[in-house]
């Protein structure tokens, strides 16, 4: 039976972000809120975990999913090959909705996905989020929909596609919109746009004016 507690109560909430905690070291699901839309997480390094993840979205492992984090620090020990550009593009926008795909240190033990050695990664600007990222470390997070369905802005949505195959609902109210995070790829030599969302290319080129847009 999943369990929700509401996150705009300081007593609900500290009980929430220690059961979904709890969960999550556990190998279980949980949804949280984001600063974009809400998002279904798993523990990244839990392999059983992504794959419920994936079934319980009706998601293939062609599509893998990207990992939320709580700060900026976390990124040494993830990411490989990251350029001068990519860390002025995490200190102008992170915390935010850019996600970044890059190179993931090759000894990782993790299974996202068919990622082919990279990761697309992220540090929301939401409060529940970033609480619940600082005390498991990084989480494996999608929307929180069935695929094909749209993204949740609030609770309610999410936990109607997804019923009990999350173990603990963080409700944060209503999100700030549907916008996705826009997502650059700075695996190579330039930083490319592959979708712009809620910032856009003017924004992102005022800290790399050599962006490139992908076609």
């Amino acid at each position: 039976m999943a369990r929700r507690y509401d996150c705009n109560d300081a007593t609900d909430r500290t009980s929430g972000l220690r059961e979904a905690a709890s969960a999550v070291r556990r190998g279980e699901l949980v949804v949280l809120p984001t600063d974009t839309v809400y998002g279904i997480g798993a523990d990244a390094f839990s392999s059983e975990g992504v794959a419920d993840l994936l079934d319980a979205k009706g998601r293939g492992r062609n599509m893998p999913t990207p990992v939320l984090i709580g700060s900026p620090n976390t990124l040494h020990g993830l990411v490989t090959d990251f350029s001068e550009q990519a860390w002025e593009l995490v200190d102008a926008f992170w915390p935010g909705a850019l996600t970044l795909v890059a190179k993931h240190q090759p000894s990782l033990q993790w299974d996202l996905g068919d990622t082919r050695g990279t990761v697309a990664i992220r540090m929301p600007l939401h409060p529940v989020a970033i609480e619940l990222l600082t005390e498991v470390g990084p989480m494996a997070v999608s929307s929180a929909n069935l695929t094909g369905h749209p993204s949740p802005e609030d609770c309610d949505a999410a936990q109607g596609m997804l019923g009990d195959s999350v173990s603990v609902y963080l409700d944060g109210g209503p999100t700030p919109g549907i916008v996705p995070s826009s997502i650059v790829d700075v695996t190579g030599a330039v930083p490319v746009l592959l979708r712009a969302g809620a910032l856009s290319v003017e924004e992102l080129r005022k800290v790399v004016p050599d962006l490139e847009v992908a076609n």
